[in-house]
């Protein structure tokens, strides 16, 4: 029999190293280092994932012919939107969110909406009667959709050997262990080497894998770094439980583009589509109030418009708060400064809170303008008017800079009924105002924009 191999392996990046280590050379933490078991010196009987292995050579550049990847379109547009236009066909997805928020629940909803494929959904973390509970509750058929409730690697391809499913999911990556490794499962070379084995079953085969996972306390995707190199797209599903609505982002995608997000709002029948977002994220509210404004954001190729709430008080304590939700804190204290010194706002001596309702987290800084008059609003106690929104970027001088898309923001802005919206004047070349029905105010200055709305 073979020497029994081990290694240490970071754990927080998955470097690997021959012996311990105090500080990790790759991320400089201390006291990282686990010694872990790569190798039991057994031999592999099992060689592949198909009878014939593909033979590879090198091709010229030149005699490669370039094709449009055929996508499979689900029923999901949301899905679809998040992935590029659909499921790539030999792509790894891998998706990670916080415990209890509903991953399971949307990719069982998503394999049984897939009634032309054959699915299989790998669980290593509940029973074929838990599922099944959870699927009657979603109240969908599909005859084509088998179960497997295991965490050995080596039986899990054996099945897949025999039924050739078309699509696999697998919840969670951290359950699964591979014989060929001794260390136990959710364990870094664990998770690095059955991330390893979809991936070539993946690649070799043609089938789309997703992978769910698991994130740490700090927010970030568990088990090593490599694994999301690993993979072709890594998808968020984020949200907050205490809200209906949860968010589908894409962190990276080789097959699309990285801004894109999907939002669904739970419900007793499983995850709905949420079709048009605007809607739910502006607040429906009797009375106007001050310190609330909207702006015109947009997240990819989708147009939203979003409620920023600012709260601007006497501070009490010695230090003024700046506490925000949703919003990039640093850009606060810039917005601030900016008030104070081209405005003359005395904000040094109140305490100032931001929010973004919905529970989105927004970093298009399209949103300036709407957060500085939001601000200016609380800070006069002066409702802002009910049917108006903004978009711009708000420069170190008070200038209101330029936006992308201006165009789209607009007619989504009329669309929703909305009888004004400020933007940058430098975005005057951008679109022709006489083609919209709703009146566009283009301002240069944030001194500007005071003087039209207070």
């Amino acid at each position: 029999m073979a020497k029994i191999k081990t290694a240490f392996f970071c754990s927080n990046c998955g470097y690997e190293s021959a012996k311990w280590l105090g500080k990790c050379p790759s991320c400089n933490e201390w006291n990282t280092f686990v010694e872990e078991v790569i190798d039991k010196g057994k031999e592999e009987t099992w060689k592949g994932y198909m009878d014939e292995r593909k033979q590879s050579k090198a091709i010229a550049l030149s005699d490669v012919t370039h094709t449009e990847e055929k996508r499979i379109v689900t029923t999901d547009e949301e899905l679809n939107r998040v992935l590029g236009g659909g499921i790539v066909p030999g792509s790894i997805v891998l998706v990670a969110g916080e415990p209890g928020i509903g991953k399971s629940t949307l990719f069982l909803q998503h394999g049984l909406m897939m009634k032309q494929h054959v699915v299989l959904y790998i669980s290593g973390e509940e029973s074929e009667q838990q599922i099944k509970m959870r699927a009657d509750r979603l109240k969908i058929a599909n005859e084509n959709f088998y179960l497997l409730t295991e965490t050995a690697t080596q039986t899990i391809f054996q099945e897949i050997k025999k039924l050739k499913p078309q699509l696999v999911i697998v919840d969670s990556i951290q359950t699964l262990q591979s014989n060929i490794i001794d260390s136990s499962a959710g364990s870094i070379s664990q998770i690095r080497e059955c991330a390893a084995e979809f991936q070539r079953y993946a690649k070799e085969t043609g089938t789309p894998v997703f992978l769910i996972g698991h994130i740490t306390k700090d927010g970030a995707i568990a088990g090593p770094k490599i694994l999301e190199h690993m993979v072709d797209t890594v998808l968020q599903f984020e949200g907050d439980r205490h809200y209906a609505y949860r968010i589908l982002r894409t962190l990276k995608n080789r097959f699309g583009s990285t801004s894109e997000l999907g939002i669904y709002e739970m419900t007793g029948d499983g995850m709905r589509v949420v079709t048009n977002p605007s809607e739910i994220l502006i607040a429906q509210r009797d009375e106007q109030l001050s310190g609330s404004g909207i702006a015109a954001t947009m997240e990819g190729m989708r147009p939203l418009l979003i409620e920023v709430q600012a709260l601007v008080t006497q501070s009490v304590y010695g230090t003024p708060q700046r506490t925000v939700s949703g919003f990039d804190l640093r850009r606060l204290q810039l917005l601030l400064a900016v008030l104070e010194k081209r405005g003359g706002f005395q904000l040094g001596t109140k305490d100032v809170f931001v929010n973004i309702a919905g529970g989105l987290k927004v970093e298009d800084p399209s949103i300036d303008l709407a957060v500085i008059c939001a601000l200016l609003s609380s800070y006069e106690d002066v409702p802002l008017p009910h049917h108006v929104c903004f978009a711009g970027e708000v420069g170190l001088n008070g200038e209101i800079r330029a936006v992308n898309r201006i165009e789209q923001r607009i007619a989504e802005a009329e669309k929703l009924g909305f009888e004004k919206i400020f933007v940058s004047k430098y975005n005057k070349k951008s679109f022709n105002p006489k083609g919209y029905k709703i009146q566009v105010i283009a301002v240069a200055q944030v001194h500007e924009v005071y003087q039209a709305l207070f």
